[in-house]
């Protein structure tokens, strides 16, 4: 990705360890990728990259809304074409989280969108993901963990299966499950038994919520749903009681500042909340979302934290490392991992 956006003076960033909690497959191919997957397996889509980016890529005239940023998915989808697209994607996606100096990068992934083009079957799509992920990480020296992503619009027999093979590669790498999508039209009722179950069998949970629905949703999801860490959350502060209920259950919040802007959940990016959910006592991390659809890196998160948003340089390397706590790795490797970085940056 690093080498798809604009060059900002951002060496300071870059040289910091990171970790990353929220970043979704789906939303981190590189365009030169999708153009090359478009030639050979014949997508319709523009042949110039300046014209494939107005579909999969939040533009500036872009309106900021979440139907325009949800609708970048649907030209996305088109692309998954082959497993051998699967295994690119994936690798691609852990070689420029490395690029970008994270260390752990936990890398959510849909295993029904990435199988609905040729229809591949949900467990083959997840082995192929573990599978590059692994080869991945150890190629570019990076740790990796996977999420596996169901959406509200979706059928609960189908987060079932997903679910299930979720519990069947916890061995591989794959720590954890995540309800997404538009929490504003479609309720997570239908999910609860089928996440309390997979929190059972022992995967991990996080979910979005409080992005674009209210603060009462982040309350459903740590109280019905089993969730350890939100997705955004960055609604939160409307409700005292809520807020209260995260920091008691100690919940971690994967904040996304870029893509809630474009999303239109907040107007001005400057007024984003991510300052005072700290000065709340709330636990709160940085993180990309989808980084080609933004066009940003976790470096330029870091950057609009500190200097668009006064987060000192000492809370970011703190988040790194609360981060790094909040992962869903096991309890040695999480805590190697934190120990490492808190040597690296001083702290």
């Amino acid at each position: 990705m690093a080498d798809e956006t604009s060059t900002l003076p951002l060496n300071k960033y870059i040289t910091l360890p990171k970790v990353e909690l929220h970043r979704h497959l789906e939303g981190s191919l590189r365009l030169s990728t999708m153009l090359d997957i478009a030639r050979k397996h014949g997508v319709t889509v523009p042949v110039s990259m300046f014209n494939l980016s107005g579909l999969v890529q939040v533009q500036d005239q872009d309106p900021l809304t979440f139907s325009n940023f949800l609708e970048k998915f649907k030209t996305l989808r088109l692309f998954y074409r082959s497993p051998d697209v699967i295994h690119r994607v994936t690798r691609e996606a852990v070689e420029d989280a490395a690029k970008d100096n994270i260390r752990y990068l936990e890398l959510r992934f849909t295993p029904v969108a990435l199988s609905r083009a040729e229809g591949f079957p949900l467990h083959d799509v997840m082995d192929w993901v573990v599978t590059s992920a692994q080869d991945a990480a150890q190629a570019f020296g990076i740790k990796v963990g996977l999420i596996a992503s169901v959406n509200r619009h979706e059928s609960p027999e189908l987060a079932e299966q997903v679910a299930w093979l979720a519990v069947e590669h916890q061995k591989r790498g794959l720590f954890g499950l995540d309800l997404a999508g538009n929490e504003a039209e479609f309720k997570s009722a239908p999910f609860y038994d089928i996440f309390k179950e997979a929190k059972q069998s022992g995967l991990h949970i996080t979910i979005h919520a409080g992005e674009w629905g209210p603060a009462e949703n982040v309350r459903d999801a740590i109280e019905n749903l089993g969730a350890e860490r939100i997705g955004h959350g960055v609604r939160v502060l409307e409700d005292e009681s809520v807020t209260a209920l995260a920091k008691e259950r100690g919940v971690t919040f994967e904040v996304c500042p870029t893509s809630n802007f474009q999303t239109g959940v907040i107007n001005v990016l400057e007024n984003h909340p991510l300052p005072r959910m700290i000065e709340n006592g709330l636990k709160v991390t940085v993180n990309t979302d989808d980084p080609s659809i933004s066009r940003i890196t976790l470096s330029n998160e870091f950057q609009i934290a500190h200097e668009k948003l006064n987060v000192p340089m000492d809370t970011l390397k703190k988040s790194v490392i609360l981060s790094a706590a909040s992962s869903f790795l096991p309890d040695a490797e999480k805590a190697e991992l934190a120990a490492a970085l808190k040597k690296e940056m001083r702290l």
